[in-house]
């Protein structure tokens, strides 16, 4: 398995750009963001070569976070705009050498009809995903629980599978976050075996917390087993907040590490 630390939830301890250090420090070899647009892309990149570190994903522009957007890609009249936002993160993942982008579909307003949320989202993705074509890209797609982000319009793995068949397009895949599906859907063994034809990128925490995936209800040795029978051989995001210091809670880390150096026994 190959981990790639969240640096929007690990290592805060330390300024944004210093993180990158402190995820290669402590042993990792990719970095995952939600959104990276903030810094200057260079700088971003420099960090990325000063450590030998792999950006593994990060996301479209959500539109106004801090006034409680969680994506455009679903919203009527935004369409625009959210082309705007495809050109961004397209240019950012050429210039770090990214190949995966998610795509939050957003929460409905009220009073939206379902449908026509679910309509706008398709026809955005299309347009997302033959410019990602395009420029080498696999675009994403991520059930969220609505009990962290209540109202998100993509809440189920079913959903989104729906969407990618009704989408069609060969690069548009599945983000499977383990925590999220967990708490929206359980049996996570069985939709890991079911989605493994269109699973483009995984991640984890520990549930219900969204710690470190080491406590909980989730036996993740056991599922990163299930992961690698089915052939999934991309990276792992752990997109999880530290109980405490980052570095203190990465245990579980070097606990799965030295078991698979342990010679297989006889």
């Amino acid at each position: 398995m190959r981990f790639a630390a969240n640096l929007t939830m690990m290592f805060t301890e330390h300024p944004f750009l210093d993180r990158f250090g402190a995820a290669a420090a402590a042993g990792f070899d990719a970095v995952e963001v939600l959104f990276p647009y903030e810094a200057p892309a260079e700088a971003l990149a420099a960090e990325l070569r000063a450590h030998g570190l792999t950006q593994a994903l990060f996301n479209l522009p959500p539109g106004d976070w801090a006034a409680g957007e969680r994506g455009i890609a679903c919203l009527p009249g935004r369409e625009a705009e959210f082309r705007d936002g495809v050109a961004t993160a397209i240019g950012y993942a050429k210039a770090l050498g990214n190949r995966r982008l998610h795509c939050m579909s957003g929460i409905p307003a009220p009073g939206t009809d379902r449908a026509t949320a679910l309509d706008t989202y398709a026809g955005n993705l299309r347009v997302a995903a033959a410019a990602c074509a395009e420029a080498g890209l696999t675009l994403l797609v991520e059930p969220i629980n609505n009990r962290d982000m209540p109202g998100y319009l993509m809440n189920s793995t079913a959903l989104a599978r729906a969407m990618i068949e009704r989408v069609g397009a060969p690069n548009l895949k599945l983000q499977l976050d383990l925590y999220h599906c967990q708490i929206s859907e359980g049996d996570l063994a069985t939709r890991i075996r079911a989605n493994a034809g269109i699973t483009g990128h995984v991640q984890i925490a520990g549930v219900p917390d969204r710690h470190e995936p080491d406590l909980g209800e989730v036996n993740y040795p056991y599922l990163f087993g299930v992961l690698a029978a089915t052939g999934y051989d991309g990276f792992i995001g752990c997109e999880y907040r530290p109980r405490g210091r980052t570095e203190d809670g990465l245990g579980w880390l070097a606990s799965l590490r030295r078991r698979a150096a342990e010679p297989p026994s006889r």
